[in-house]
């Protein structure tokens, strides 16, 4: 750990992931999402082993997902970013992709929350917007952000930039985060490295870094 100006800076990711000072973001792992990543199963085996190690050390887990107004209620983008991501060209056609109460709106039962872990409702990319992510990190002192859930090139990377934009130093855990496009995740831990403001590492780092078992080895990193 380097020591400057008063400051303690951390380097490693045993430095970055003290329990003390970490939290544990787990990205839209919802049902209706999670059915489109690359190998799901082992994705969440690898969330889980996270999740585990978090728990045990008392690091904060939190949760964020993903929900839609109904279209009598969007407004101009919500409209456009639906039409986009459904393929219609008539607003008129769009339709709530992920109700509140919709079994594919909910986290899927491997990752579920457990003793209270809050689970926030977003309406965008990022998980800071709209939600009291922010303001419950800084009341737990926490300085580390630890992500992990679905989708990497679609809301992990603009969370973890808002992350460093907010003063925090983002940990993207790139073998728990899952992937649709694997091109397009490419250039999205391409850009993140570029920017030197987010940290990536693997599950079985921060496993360790939190003091617990090694991950098994069927969920191991190949």
């Amino acid at each position: 750990m380097q020591q400057a100006f008063g400051m303690a800076v951390p380097e490693t990711v045993d430095e970055m992931c003290r329990p003390t000072t970490s939290a544990v973001l787990v990205y839209d792992a919802q049902v209706g999402i999670l059915a489109h990543v690359q190998d799901r199963d082992r994705l969440v085996e690898r969330i889980s082993a996270v999740l585990q190690a978090a728990r045990e050390a008392a690091v904060p887990v939190l949760y964020v997902r993903h929900v839609s107004l109904p279209p009598t209620h969007m407004g101009v983008t919500a409209l456009r970013t639906a039409m986009a991501w459904q393929r219609v060209q008539d607003a008129a056609a769009v339709t709530a992709a992920f109700p509140p109460d919709a079994p594919h709106t909910q986290v899927v039962g491997e990752l579920a929350p457990v003793d209270g872990e809050p689970v926030f409702d977003k309406l965008g990319m990022s998980a800071f917007v709209g939600t009291p992510v922010e303001q419950v990190l800084r009341d737990r002192g926490v300085t580390t952000l630890v992500l992990v859930g679905a989708v990497l090139e679609i809301g992990v990377e603009p969370t973890a930039r808002h992350a460093a934009d907010l003063g925090l130093l983002p940990v993207v855990v790139d073998d728990a985060c899952g992937v649709v496009d694997t091109q397009a995740a490419e250039r999205s831990l391409a850009g993140l490295d570029y920017s030197l403001l987010s940290h990536r590492c693997s599950s079985r780092e921060v496993v360790a870094a939190f003091g617990s078992a090694a991950l098994p080895s069927e969920a191991a990193p190949t």
